[in-house]
């Protein structure tokens, strides 16, 4: 590749970068709301983050389950 191609294929993954960014803010943003407010942004990455990771734990019961919600 010249060198012209690679720096424009660097400004357009840049750009895309940004409009990512942009879109992730106003995702963020749509899902941190309901009815009775909004969540604490800080909940919102917490969360995000935890989901996508892989699963830790496969809970066979409803007590298992309860007993390690409480230790969170």
């Amino acid at each position: 590749m010249s060198q012209t191609t690679l720096e424009k294929l660097n400004t357009d993954v840049s750009y895309l970068q940004k409009e990512i960014d942009v879109l992730r803010s106003f995702v963020i943003g749509v899902i941190a709301k309901d009815k009775e407010g909004g969540y604490k942004p800080d909940f919102i990455k917490k969360v995000l983050k935890a989901s996508q990771k892989k699963t830790n734990h496969i809970f066979k019961n409803k007590r298992i389950f309860l007993f390690k919600l409480k230790k969170i």
